[in-house]
């Protein structure tokens, strides 16, 4: 009877690192300040971006320096969320994924897979596996291989068991190389969480004892792991495609993303993973080649609408969200740049909704504050965020906003992310948050269902409407754009009408390489696979 919510808090522990790892506001910038210049809305064409210069034949041998964004302190994708702001890059060096997402084609296609198929009615998927690809212990990457890993991710409770659970009826291996999946509701974009840490298959043996072992069919398997200096990945010369032209990948982890630019500049790295939106634009500026990724919900203000909250009037949500302007926020934190805004999608998005948000309005959240005060509300908030200097200057600028339509506003800086967690994701004690869901162009539904769903665990505010869940429902079936853009339109009306959390903005991520560096392939959550990656002299 007691396991349920420690299941609920694991799960919301691991979306919840996750999002703070995510935010636009997690990656101090330490310098720079005297730059002025702002970015223009429309100047960011996402995608692959810079100059490539062309490599010539591939050249064997060296070793791949990342400067990445934050640690795989695990190597176990039910333990260490896969996105490439929170060290999915080194799992999908180690295990590949099923399914890869193209982002220029905005497809996913088979990788390891050879092929994946559904029913008409989206509830059966059929995955077909390559011949002959084994893990790096020997042993083959079979049917049963597959289903034995996924079973074990969700007995593990990896972060997408929030996903998977209420969805996932059976996984059968119907002979060596079929694995056919069946689900309760029809679900368009399931080769998402194959191309996801459900997709990152690992050995039997991998999971056989208590200590896990790192064991899977990827180009790199572990070498050495000094906690908090580098992470040393060498190159499995049986690797399924051929062996890695690299005989090592080497990741540290700089504290802020300028340092990150600069090790890149000054050749002490050859790949970064950059959001801090400051450095991000210094860097597009600078013509680094590399994958510059969108996404919507980047940086927003979680509310806990729990009763006895404030959040739980729709006044003081829809004040807040009329006093909180995201031209103001990005200005103060990052010098004017990044891509500020209400919407879920923002201009720059292919999901991007004719749906107005609410805007900016004083006078209206002025009134609103004042009716809630006539009923009891004695005008307090509590606003939570870290204590970089980035998160204190979001933190000054929060204040002053919401203190200028009638709030008092008191400010909870938390240095500790793990503390934050379990503040905003366990313990519920918070008001208002800063925060990130980082919806994706490739899979709008997976990010919105953890965020909106009243169910999910990665909703910390607990905002729950029936409307919204059926919504959801919709989006996880629809077919093609014009049926999820219609979905979305739905969605962002609601939102404006209900304000579950307060949206800043949208962010960009940019994985950044040198230009004697070739045949890094990005894939989804701005992950970049390297098996074919190599040095040129």
């Amino acid at each position: 009877m007691k396991r349920a919510p420690r299941v609920r808090a694991r799960l919301a522990a691991a979306l919840a690192v996750a999002a703070m790892l995510t935010s636009a506001c997690a990656s101090p910038d330490d310098g720079n300040s005297g730059k002025q210049r702002k970015t223009e809305r429309g100047r960011y064409e996402f995608g692959s971006v810079g100059n490539q210069p062309a490599g010539g034949k591939p050249v064997r041998g060296g070793t791949l320096r990342f400067a990445d964004y934050a640690e795989a302190r695990s190597l176990s994708p039910a333990v260490t969320y896969a996105t490439g702001a929170s060290g999915g890059s080194a799992l999908a060096a180690v295990y590949d994924v099923l399914m890869r997402y193209d982002t220029k084609a905005k497809k996913y296609r088979p990788w390891l897979a050879e092929s994946l198929h559904s029913s008409a009615d989206l509830k059966t998927w059929t995955l077909k596996l390559r011949d002959g690809v084994r893990f790096s212990d020997g042993t083959p990457l079979d049917a049963e291989a597959v289903v034995g890993s996924i079973d074990w991710y969700q007995r593990s409770k990896g972060a997408d068991t929030a996903l998977l659970a209420p969805n996932l009826t059976a996984a059968r291996a119907t002979d060596d190389s079929t694995v056919v999946f069946t689900l309760r509701k029809p679900w368009a974009t399931f080769p998402a969480m194959l191309a996801q840490a459900p997709g990152m298959i690992v050995a039997p043996a991998a999971y056989a004892s208590k200590t896990f072992r790192p064991i899977g069919a990827g180009p790199f398997t572990l070498g050495t792991y000094a906690p908090q200096e580098e992470m040393v990945l060498k190159a499995n010369k049986k690797y399924w495609k051929g062996a890695p032209y690299l005989d090592a990948l080497r990741f540290t982890w700089p504290q802020s993303d300028r340092a990150k630019l600069d090790a890149l500049n000054d050749g002490t790295a050859d790949v970064t993973y950059l959001r801090s939106p400051d450095v991000v634009d210094d860097a597009v500026h600078e013509g680094h080649p590399g994958e510059l990724t969108l996404t919507g919900l980047g940086n927003m203000i979680t509310i806990n609408t729990r009763h006895g909250r404030p959040g739980a009037d729709l006044r003081i949500r829809k004040a807040m969200a009329l006093a909180l302007d995201p031209e103001l926020d990005t200005a103060r934190a990052y010098e004017g740049k990044g891509l500020p805004g209400q919407e879920i999608f923002p201009p720059e998005s292919r999901l991007h909704s004719a749906v107005k948000p609410v805007g900016i309005d004083l006078g209206k959240a002025k009134k609103l504050v004042a009716e809630a005060k006539k009923d009891g509300f004695d005008g307090t908030l509590t606003y939570m965020d870290g204590t970089d200097p980035v998160s204190r200057a979001k933190a000054v600028v929060t204040k002053a906003m919401l203190e200028r339509v009638g709030f008092t506003v008191e400010l909870d800086l938390v240095s500790s992310i793990a503390d934050r967690v379990s503040k905003t994701y366990v313990e519920h004690d918070f008001d208002i948050s800063r925060g990130a869901a980082s919806i994706s162009e490739s899979d709008p539904y997976h990010r919105l269902q953890s965020v909106l769903n009243s169910k999910s665990y990665g909703n910390p505010g607990a905002y729950a409407n029936p409307k919204m869940d059926a919504l959801l429902v919709e989006l996880q079936g629809a077919r093609g754009h014009a049926e999820t853009q219609r979905i979305l339109d739905d969605v962002q009306r609601l939102f404006n009408e209900d304000v579950p959390v307060v949206n800043l903005g949208a962010s960009a991520g940019f994985t950044a390489w040198g230009k004697n560096v070739h045949g890094i392939v990005p894939t989804d959550e701005y992950m970049a696979l390297f098996g074919q990656a190599w040095i040129s002299t």
